[in-house]
């Protein structure tokens, strides 16, 4: 078999923030859209509402061009947003906002979407990153999409970005995850033998009229339907590009220590959906802090014991794609905690210092606003 590729592409979810007023437009203006594209070429498209916007990196083949491709998008997108008196915030929720406020972009796709999944659709306030890696042949593609399940609830964890919704913060310091599970089609993948199977599994629901085509299958991961590549999909979008970046080079890191496997006639256990359910629940509660369940120990296991676990398996292949510091950036999460942390510390914060609720929660997005541009402003 020939090695994959692993090249990497990162797909991030944008939330515009009005600058004055710190809530989320309910209408993009007319103009913002088509001035992201002339500078753009491709790599910006709307999102579902209007108050989001999605870029996308071209196909890279090392993380450093990632990074550089992902700051250059962020960069522009910023630009373009504050010449509309608008800032972007990388948050996969908004602190206070209400989502019945929200307008819908004007798109048949869209529209197909909203007629079929109702009151529940327009809940989705929420932003994502999608990683994808090269992995050309398809046997292997839903192979590694197997076993590679475990890992998910773990990049959860260190990802998460969305501790409050409408006002209120929620306890878990992924909201997101509880407003996406509401859809159709989500959650872990099945266990699939083959790619023969996987698409028999689609084309059943195609040609029952459930779905058009395979991209309305929104699972945690899964084969991408437009690129040869295994699109992970579970992660909060992550506030720092430095911590986005760490997110795709464990991602990746992962994904070759189970070809290597594989290629050496071993593999990884499968574990059912229903233990690592559990973990996903568990960082979608906890995120880093409560640890996961080592299933082959039987117990919880503090995270950070996890995490070094994970660096020492995938070592080989971070020296192999020379990202070593990406990955071990992973620690530095850990110490100064997710996005989810900074939040829930700035809201408490204000709180202390005398500020009202809402003024705090001005404050938490006026950090995300910073934060989202950490080292990257011109």
């Amino acid at each position: 078999m020939k090695d994959p590729s692993f090249t990497v592409g990162i797909e991030e979810e944008y939330l515009l923030i009005d600058a004055e007023t710190r809530n989320l437009i309910a209408e993009a203006p007319p103009t913002m859209m088509s001035e992201c594209e002339a500078l753009l070429e491709g790599q910006v498209t709307p999102e579902f509402l209007q108050c989001q916007i999605e870029i996308g990196t071209r196909v890279c083949e090392s993380l450093d061009g990632a990074r550089n491709d992902l700051s250059r998008l962020r960069r522009t997108v910023s630009k373009v947003a504050r010449s509309h008196g608008l800032e972007i915030i990388a948050a996969s929720t908004h602190p206070f906002a209400v989502w019945g406020q929200q307008k819908r972009t004007e798109k048949e796709r869209y529209a197909v979407i909203a007629q079929d999944l109702q009151e529940v659709v327009r809940r989705l306030m929420i932003s994502g990153m999608h990683i994808h890696v090269g992995i050309e042949e398809e046997e292997l593609r839903v192979d590694l999409m197997g076993q590679v399940a475990y890992v998910l609830p773990h990049l959860l964890a260190l990802s998460t970005s969305s501790p409050f919704w409408q006002g209120h913060h929620t306890g878990l310091k992924s909201y997101r995850i509880a407003v996406w599970n509401e859809l159709p089609r989500t959650g872990l993948p099945e266990q699939f033998d083959s790619f023969a199977e996987f698409e028999r599994h689609v084309d059943v629901m195609v040609q029952a009229g459930l779905i058009e085509e395979g991209s309305k299958i929104w699972w945690d991961i899964r084969p991408s339907v437009k690129f040869p590549t295994l699109e992970m999909r579970i992660s909060d979008i992550c506030t720092r590009l430095d911590d986005t970046i760490c997110i795709a080079a464990l991602f990746r890191c992962w994904l070759r220590m189970l070809y290597r496997l594989r290629r050496d006639n071993q593999r990884w256990r499968k574990y059912s959906n229903t233990l690592v359910n559990e973990n996903r629940w568990r960082a979608q509660r906890y995120g880093i802090d409560q640890g996961l369940v080592d299933f082959g120990r039987g117990e919880i296991v503090p995270y950070p014991v996890l995490l070094e676990e994970i660096l020492v398996l995938t070592r080989e292949d971070a020296q192999f794609f020379g990202c070593v510091a990406e990955v071990e950036h992973a620690r530095a999460i850990l110490e100064r905690g997710t996005s989810a942390h900074w939040q829930v510390k700035t809201y408490e914060g204000a709180l202390a210092e005398g500020a009202s609720k809402d003024e705090a929660l001005k404050a938490v997005v006026d950090m995300l606003v910073k934060e989202t541009m950490h080292g990257l402003e011109e």
